[in-house]
């Protein structure tokens, strides 16, 4: 699934294509991409059509394209969220259509946003006129603070993880606690802060916080600047892979040398999801169960 750096790229590219272009109209070919309002899919274009993009912005792992009339005055929202496989590519009508492909917004001079979606778990929002996408996408309700604002402290974590005895990587994949980090760049950010990812949460001392702060910062800040990471399926919106992958520490690189010692990186379930990390940098200790 995308997780912040791959969504943020995907907004900052949708930003430099798609920006004070009106919605001539598009093509629904799977209706259950559209998760509300529950229209046919030929309606939902007398919402849409007539209206332009203003700037797109990022919840989490939300993508949020805020619309303008005629008159540009606000207009509501499209909201995007790419789960698993989603691609939001910015191309020509005349490219040749993938059969994964979802829906199809037409922009002018035979443009048009292209949502693909192998899996077909993304989903698609549209919100009205004088709603926020919290109104409608119950997900954005309860999601927990953006880890590039300030409002990420030390000691925010250290409210969120009191007396709670959850591991530190299962804890770190909630997106009630920090909004947009997944999979990767957990198990990147606890490598870089030295914390065995069965760490329970509530055995971390304020130094320890305060490294894993700063490593979640700088772990997300070099997948954007790396255009996020390709596993399968991530693209850009002009359908570039993300770079990522060949600078990671530990993430996919299980049974290769660590970059800094040279142990075996190792792989355990937790959870149900696979989590990387280096048995020597990231020592067990007592604290751990």
């Amino acid at each position: 699934m995308p997780e912040l750096p791959e969504v943020e790229t995907v907004c900052r590219g949708l930003n430099l294509v798609t920006c004070k272009q009106q919605i001539f109209g598009g093509e629904v070919l799977l209706e259950r991409s559209i998760a509300f309002p529950l229209l046919s899919k030929e309606m939902i274009w007398q919402d849409l059509v007539t209206l332009s993009i203003h700037k797109w912005t990022r919840r989490g792992k939300y993508l949020i394209a805020n619309l303008l009339d005629s008159e540009e005055e606000p207009s509501g929202s499209l909201v995007f969220h790419l789960r698993m496989t989603g691609q939001l590519l910015w191309l020509r009508q005349d490219s040749p259509i993938s059969k994964h492909t979802r829906v199809r917004f037409f922009f002018g001079d035979f443009q048009e946003l292209r949502f693909v979606d192998i899996r077909t778990f993304g989903k698609i929002w549209l919100v009205p006129k004088g709603k926020k996408p919290e109104d409608i996408v119950t997900g954005i309700q309860t999601l927990g603070v953006e880890p590039l604002l300030d409002q990420f402290t030390t000691d925010y974590l250290a409210q969120k993880f009191q007396n709670c005895k959850t591991k530190i990587k299962t804890l770190l994949l909630d997106q009630r606690v920090v909004a947009g980090v997944g999979n990767i760049y957990a198990d990147e950010a606890l490598f870089e802060s030295k914390i065995h990812p069965e760490t329970l949460a509530l055995s971390l001392d304020q130094a320890q916080l305060e490294n894993l702060r700063k490593a979640i910062i700088n772990v997300l800040q070099r997948g954007i600047e790396n255009g996020g990471t390709t596993i399968k399926d991530f693209r850009s919106v002009s359908g570039i892979n993300g770079n990522y992958g060949g600078v990671a520490w530990v993430y996919g690189r299980a049974k290769s040398d660590c970059r800094i010692c040279g142990t075996l990186i190792e792989k355990i379930k937790l959870g149900g999801r696979s989590s990387h990390f280096c048995p020597y940098c990231q020592p067990k200790s007592l604290k751990i169960t």
